[in-house]
């Protein structure tokens, strides 16, 4: 089921999040975060009017996501950045898509103009998701960043709600 998120899901937030830290160029956080960490963030968002959503199984949050500023300028108000995050052992069933449709949907009640994604690479399963959604890449930017060592190339996709 997907439901608004709650302070009580940071820790589980962090959990899932600090396996793409470690892991993945797909987020280009180096630093485990912790629930304190979580719950700021969380805060953030939410005082901002902001959707912030998990997809919970079982009583176990498994997913979550989120949209937060593109740009800080208010010029750019109209315009937010998407995050969607599922536990590795629960990918490829339909969850990332579930948490995409409400994002949206919760995007349109607060009258947000697009949504930005912004996908380091390689990451071709949320290319893929950002596809099927109707987003359009708009452009890559090469050795953008950083980790592990390797210079990563980023994309960026973009979603007209209107």
């Amino acid at each position: 089921m997907v439901r608004m998120v709650q302070p009580s899901d940071a820790p589980r937030i962090a959990e899932i999040y600090n396996y793409y830290i470690e892991n993945t160029v797909i987020t280009f956080e180096e630093e485990k975060v912790s629930k304190q960490d979580i719950e700021q963030r969380i805060q953030k968002i939410l005082k901002k009017g902001f959707p912030y959503i998990v997809y919970e199984k079982g009583g176990k949050v498994i997913g979550y996501a989120y949209v937060n500023n593109w740009r800080e300028r208010s010029a750019y108000d109209i315009t937010l950045e998407n995050s969607i995050y599922v536990d590795r052992y629960e990918t490829k069933q339909g969850i990332g898509s579930l948490l995409f449709t409400r994002l949206i949907q919760e995007s349109v009640k607060i009258n947000i103009h697009s949504l930005i994604g912004v996908i380091s690479l390689p990451n071709e399963p949320s290319r893929r998701l950002h596809n099927k959604f109707g987003f359009k890449l708009i452009g890559n930017f090469k050795e953008s960043g950083k980790k592990f060592n390797k210079l990563i190339d980023v994309e960026f996709w973009q979603f007209i709600l209107d």
